[in-house]
């Protein structure tokens, strides 16, 4: 029950539309990113009020879809925009109180990686652009998010009652950091300093807010994913048999040896949200199948 908030619950993780047609199918072919499972996981949980957010307006019209094929009766608030954006994230969360009064359960998740370089090299246009929606568009959110759970009613009563739950994607590269992996083995277009140094700020955040709010009966916790068989992961010539060929190598330097899947960290995300997880606060929740204690 209650209200639900996911940003980037389209999934994709890119700034711009993808125009590459062997991208493109690989991402409408793996489409379940972790915003996109978390939505969906929300939903087959029993919420049957959601906002949901992505820059991407027709991968966030897929989820909305989806949503309505697992609950025809959900009521859904959807907008797509850049939430780096404060008068976008204004209004939306604005409408969100207009039409739903609460908000239970947020997911900030919109997040995106950039193109590979090594700090010194790193222009101040692309730090700006990854550090806007990773760690600004979180702080955007999020404050948005404590100002309306700060003044409803609590939902439930006993020792584990609370006003509202937020949970900030963050990543394991936020709390432990190998320079080969993030800029060269992966593949993947991935601003290394910036993208781990956007990881981190998001726990620094999760744990201050966490301390500062719990006087109200919110909690709030990062949660640290490892490598997720997402649409961030593909690359554009990836084969169409095996896209996350290139990610082999780490796979098999965790103690799982396998990806992780959207739809196991949208579990997480629904379990931290609800009152199973009342004792949980300012945790930075790593769920990489081991691999940074390996």
């Amino acid at each position: 029950n209650g209200v639900a908030v996911v940003t980037g619950a389209g999934g994709v993780g890119r700034l711009t539309p993808i125009t590459d047609p062997c991208l493109h199918a690989h991402t409408h072919a793996h489409l379940a990113g972790i915003g996109n499972a978390t939505a969906k996981a929300f939903v087959k949980a029993g919420c049957s009020r959601i906002a949901i957010t992505d820059i991407q307006a027709e991968s966030l019209n897929t989820t909305a879809q989806q949503l309505r094929e697992i609950n025809p009766s959900v009521e859904i608030l959807q907008q797509a925009f850049d939430v780096s954006n404060p008068t976008s994230v204004e209004a939306f969360f604005n409408e969100i109180k207009a039409k739903f009064g609460r908000i239970d359960y947020a997911i900030n998740c919109a997040g995106i990686i950039g193109q590979a370089c090594t700090s010194s090299e790193l222009s101040l246009d692309e730090f700006d652009k990854i550090n806007s929606v990773n760690y600004r568009g979180v702080f955007l959110c999020s404050k948005k998010e404590l100002e309306i759970m700060k003044e409803q009613d609590y939902a439930t009563e006993g020792h584990r009652r609370q006003r509202g739950s937020i949970v900030n994607i963050a990543s394991q590269l936020g709390l432990a950091v190998e320079p080969m992996l993030v800029s060269l083995d992966m593949g993947v277009e991935l601003i290394a300093a910036a993208y781990c140094a956007s990881k981190s700020a998001v726990i620094g955040l999760t744990r201050c807010d966490a301390i500062d709010h719990s006087k109200y009966g919110i909690r709030i916790n990062a949660l640290c994913p490892g490598i997720v068989a997402t649409p961030l992961c593909i690359r554009p010539d990836a084969p169409a048999d095996d896209p996350y060929a290139h990610l082999k190598p780490e796979i098999e330097a965790s103690p799982m040896k396998r990806m992780g899947q959207p739809d196991e960290i949208a579990d997480i995300c629904v379990f931290l949200s609800s009152e199973k997880a009342s004792f949980v606060q300012g945790a930075a929740w790593v769920a990489d199948g081991g691999y940074i204690i390996a």
